[in-house]
């Protein structure tokens, strides 16, 4: 294989973009395991001290875990989530057309995943200066899996970046909050909450290659759940883009590949993916994604809501114009339905209308919902 190797010329602005980029990303697919192979090292070879201060951190962690999932209150370390290197890399585009008004919660159902859902992750954690301008009083938070918030040094950097759990407990207890101005979660001057659900998970993530936006959805309608429990309004949000920044090694529905990796997603809810990209220095092999436009897009309307006369409209909107629910602590199933069937409609209007906008040669691709 002949390597495409990075021009010594490239402008320090591009090189420091690509060093922020492979930070992050190193980060996320290698964080987890080293996280948990250092307490193991520590308990095992530290000293007296060395493990009295790992177990009392593992206490912390429990504890702390039991009072509030390990979420950060309010939007953290502002200086935390300002990585503008990191967004202009592909570049990632955030727009707004209609507003999110600060007086109830979110639920931004995202699609596709793509390998690491990096669209959503700039513009609701790592960089969200332009959320804050466009959203004023919204705090964004990115739902991820539960049991990061128990995994020692990974939970306090996935916590700055402004995630939380994705559990039933956690997102209930965010989702939950007073949009109350006056009301002592909200001294931040922030009386909403925005939690950004990567729907398809792990499942949608293993059938991720550039080009192929596959969604896995028809199945999935604990969302859906959890907006009408809390009486949250559900934002569709679509990231053209998203699958072409990452390719992964060929793995086709009942190859071996594929049977090893739902193996080990039913076992631990990660899917072992084997990210193919680019390096720091070549543009031929490596793990880092490649510089391509991520455009986060959402779509539909909806207006006098009731549970038995649903009355909407579309229109051609970026993120920010939600889906009314009729709180109840018991779900209808029918009513569940049609929610669910909303928001897939809505998505499919969101591809065909912007495909032609946000992807080359966008004839040859097709949406698929399973």
């Amino acid at each position: 294989m002949k390597i495409e190797w990075a021009p010594l010329n490239v402008p320090l602005a591009r090189r420091l973009q690509t060093l922020s980029t492979a930070f992050f990303t190193y980060t996320i697919f290698f964080i987890p395991i080293l996280s948990s192979l250092t307490v193991i090292l520590l308990l095992l070879y530290g000293g007296i001290g060395i493990r009295s201060m790992t177990v009392i951190y593992l206490v912390y962690i429990y504890k702390d875990y039991k009072k509030n999932y390990g979420i950060m209150e309010g939007n953290g370390w502002l200086l935390y989530r300002r990585h503008r290197r990191y967004r202009d890399y592909f570049p990632v585009e955030l727009v707004k057309t209609a507003d999110l008004p600060p007086n109830k919660n979110y639920i931004l159902s995202c699609f596709p995943h793509g390998l690491l859902g990096t669209g959503i992750c700039v513009n609701m954690c790592m960089d969200i200066s332009k959320w804050l301008q466009l959203f004023p009083q919204v705090r964004p938070k990115v739902a991820t899996l539960d049991h990061h918030f128990k995994t020692p040094f990974l939970r306090e950097i996935i916590r700055w970046w402004g995630m939380v759990s994705v559990s039933k407990e956690s997102l209930v207890y965010l989702l939950s909050k007073s949009n109350d101005p006056n009301h002592k979660d909200n001294r931040d001057g922030f009386t909403s909450n925005a939690v950004a659900i990567l729907v398809g998970g792990a499942q949608e993530a293993m059938d991720s290659h550039p080009g192929r936006y596959i969604l896995t959805l028809k199945n999935r309608k604990g969302f859906v759940k959890m907006a009408i429990r809390t009486g949250s309004a559900i934002v569709p949000t679509f990231s053209f883009g998203e699958v072409d920044i990452f390719d992964q090694v060929d793995n086709p529905p009942e190859s071996l590949l594929r049977r090893f990796q739902d193996i080990i997603k039913k076992l631990t809810g990660i899917s072992p993916l084997i990210p193919v990209g680019r390096g720091i220095f070549n543009y031929s092999f490596g793990i880092l994604p490649y510089r391509r436009r991520i455009v986060q897009v959402g779509e539909f309307h909806l207006l006098n809501v009731s549970r038995f006369s649903l009355q909407y409209y579309f229109k051609t909107v970026s993120v920010g114009s939600p889906i009314h629910v009729v709180k109840s602590d018991q779900p209808d199933a029918d009513y569940v339905d049609q929610i669910h069937g909303q928001v897939m409609e809505a998505l499919e209007k969101i591809f065909e209308q912007h495909k032609e906008k946000y992807i080359p040669n966008s004839q040859q691709n097709k949406l698929i919902i399973q």
